[in-house]
């Protein structure tokens, strides 16, 4: 997982074939202190040199690119750049292209219809090594998951499963919150996550599971 320190800002590359949305990410983006745009590309190849060159934290994608597709740059990206975390951008609300993206590496899947209000809630969750989803199709990428992934476990992130086992062990959302320094919100809000990936009613169904699976 990648970390941020404090007091460095998180370097962005933009990728969109169209230069007045790469324009409208700039203007969004710059007026946060702690997000620096380092970089823009027009297409596939320039993106893959401009971020094996630029070693950006963020890398912001449009799933629909000329000639190669934003999936399969996404490949070539996390292959060889595997430091520069991605966040794809789409006009697509299917659970398919979210599937194919998160399958290419992808830490994020961002509607272009919610770019406003989720744009620097994305980069930052993304620049921890975080994943994001919009939240009109989280809800469509869980119901999907859970058809093709055989593994429960396979539905929940790093940290979801870091906290899954924590309260497993007992311990509470306050607890939780102080070990891994982040807020009791953020606590909760992964557990109802956690809940709901693994179809979970009670905090008792939820340290059944993690017994069951030899997490505690």
């Amino acid at each position: 997982m990648n970390t941020q320190p404090s007091n460095r800002k998180i370097r962005v590359l933009l990728v969109d074939d169209h230069g007045v949305v790469r324009q409208g990410f700039r203007l969004i983006l710059q007026q946060h202190p702690d997000v620096e745009v380092v970089g823009e590309a027009s297409e596939a190849q320039e993106a893959i040199a401009l971020v094996e060159k630029l070693e950006p934290d963020v890398v912001i994608l449009d799933v629909a690119m000329p000639r190669v597709n934003g999936v399969e740059v996404a490949r070539q990206i996390r292959q060889n750049s595997p430091r520069s975390n991605l966040l794809m951008l789409s006009m697509h609300k299917d659970a398919m292209y979210v599937r194919e993206s998160l399958r290419a590496g992808a830490k994020g899947y961002l509607l272009k219809d919610s770019m406003d209000k989720d744009l620097l809630d994305a980069v930052r969750a993304v620049a921890r090594g975080d994943g994001f989803l919009s939240p009109s199709v989280s809800g469509t990428v869980v119901e999907d998951y859970q058809k093709h992934v055989k593994d429960p476990l396979d539905l929940i992130t790093n940290r979801e499963r870091q906290i899954l086992q924590m309260l497993a062990e007992g311990k509470t959302s306050k607890d939780v919150a102080a070990e891994l320094d982040i807020s009791v919100y953020t606590v909760d809000a992964h557990r109802s996550r956690i809940m709901k990936k693994l179809q979970l009613k009670t905090i008792g169904d939820l340290v059944r599971f993690a017994i069951q699976r030899g997490l505690v």
